[in-house]
């Protein structure tokens, strides 16, 4: 896939301003995609749109296949007579998502609109489309229950609706949406409760073999995460069904898809479920290229960009351009006085993706005062210029290289400290609540990033220009995303 010189902003839904508790897909989603448009940017990257399990974090889901019931515009359903706008008052906190509190007012809303819901021919075809991966999660969320089933599949329905409807929107405004697979599932989740002889699992669905990263000099024990592995050798034998079915559910609601943790299918660190630590673990070899082409004979050309950050080793490289995904650079990485840093925008090809920072990382000012003199040196020496203003100062840097898509965490466009951090890796509590705040993303802010975006080739092109472009076949190989851009 070769994408087009663009740029676009990180913004997970749940941080979205308004809603109730929570972002959601209500009008300030739709506000934020004007503001993009407007600003001239041509992506939106968000992070998984499933159910939060444990630590409430996306990449812990309950399902790799549903949606989150609770980003549902509960102001939607009242405009469409499901509930009233009494119902909705609610003392929730704005600044922050407090999950628990959210998730239970969000229910009981659900819960009346599906009651008041009487059906419809969208709701029966959406049944029946989505039955390859609908089925199981219904029957395995209400344990049976037949009042339970119907409101699961009312709650999937409504998301969906909602989204797609968000999607198209977006698409119209030529704004492409960068959606993530979390590599592994959540021990315990729908996909394993109604797949186990896909999944290192005993007879009672425990985990016999985990998912981690080896030791190394950031953490002496290694990381064991817990989530179960795959049992390549099962899933080779259908073709690998159920990641085709996950690619092609995603692609229903996404144009690109980032696949996290890329190198575990080169090869993965599996460790002893009964292990305490990751120490004991070993690298085992993944489905490499296999994997994709059999999805790719199934459902055409794939969108797909990797994150390829971590250890990554001569067999992952080497994957990624067997499979032509482009990969991530990220700018926080860059400045460790080495001129070889493969995160120097000099060392840059042309196919990948440069972020000033992840979802992962400290927003840029935080960063910056947090680094050692030396370091700060190093950053002021690349950049040519002191550390005023250094969020900003690095987004100009990713929109001066030669990466194709530059791309940043919002949080560096409005130049927040660390207060606004999305997650802090290996931190138990805290992390995914930070919310945008009301009207930050103002005109004058979308005037001075359009402006940058077009000082450095990274506007959206004209219609007709687009149309030759496609016709010869650049922007991508997948007929369906050229449309917007």
């Amino acid at each position: 896939m070769i994408l087009p010189r663009c740029s676009g902003v990180l913004l997970h839904v749940v941080s979205l301003p308004g809603g109730h508790g929570i972002g959601d897909l209500g009008h300030e989603a739709y506000r934020f995609v004007d503001w993009l448009a407007a600003a001239g940017q041509r992506m939106w990257q968000i992070l998984p749109l499933g159910p939060t399990g444990y630590g409430n974090s996306p990449y812990a889901s309950t399902s790799a296949f549903a949606g989150n019931p609770d980003l549902i515009s509960l102001d939607r359903l009242a405009d469409d007579g499901l509930l009233t706008h009494e119902e909705l008052a609610h003392n929730l906190p704005r600044d922050r998502v407090d999950y628990g509190q959210t998730h239970a007012f969000k229910q009981q809303a659900l819960k009346r609109a599906c009651d008041r819901f009487t059906g419809s021919d969208e709701f029966e075809q959406f049944q029946q489309r989505s039955a390859y991966w609908l089925d199981d999660y219904v029957r395995v969320q209400s344990g049976g229950n037949p009042a339970t089933e119907r409101f699961e599949c009312f709650c999937q329905y409504e998301f969906d609706r909602q989204w797609h409807a968000l999607r198209s929107h977006a698409n119209q405004r030529g704004v492409q949406i960068i959606g993530d697979v979390p590599i592994f599932v959540a021990d315990g989740s729908v996909d394993v409760q109604a797949h186990p002889e896909l999944f290192h699992v005993d007879v009672k669905g425990r985990p016999e073999l985990v998912a981690g990263v080896p030791p190394d000099l950031f953490s002496q024990t290694g990381q064991r995460w817990g989530n179960p592995h795959y049992r390549w050798d099962v899933m080779a034998r259908d073709g690998y069904a159920w990641w085709r079915d996950r690619l092609r559910r995603l692609l229903e609601l996404v144009d690109i898809v980032r696949i996290d943790h890329f190198r575990g299918l080169a090869a993965y660190w599996a460790v002893p479920a009964d292990a305490p630590t990751a120490e004991t673990g070993e690298w085992v070899q993944g489905p490499g290229a296999g994997l994709f082409e059999e999805i790719s004979r199934h459902l055409g050309d794939l969108p797909v960009v990797v994150e390829d950050l971590g250890l990554i080793t001569s067999d992952v490289i080497k994957l990624k351009e067997q499979l032509s995904f482009p990969g991530m650079k990220v700018l926080q990485y860059a400045f460790d006085g080495s001129p070889d840093n493969p995160y120097l925008p000099h060392n840059y090809r042309r196919e990948c993706i440069v972020y000033t920072g992840t979802h992962d990382n400290d927003t840029t000012v935080s960063w910056y005062e947090l680094l050692p003199e030396a370091e700060r040196g190093t950053v002021r020496r690349y950049l040519g210029q002191d550390g005023q203003d250094i969020a900003w100062k690095l987004i100009r840097l990713a929109h001066q290289s030669v990466a194709r898509v530059a791309l940043y965490p919002v949080q560096d466009l409005l130049s927040l400290g660390n207060d606004a951090r999305f997650n802090f890796p290996g931190k138990r509590d805290g992390n995914w609540s930070w919310r945008l705040p009301q009207d930050s993303l103002t005109d004058q802010l979308a005037g001075r990033l359009h402006e940058l975006t077009a000082t450095y080739g990274r506007l959206p092109k004209p219609v007709e220009q687009r149309e030759a472009e496609a016709v010869d076949g650049y922007p991508f190989g997948v007929a369906g995303i050229n449309s917007g851009l």
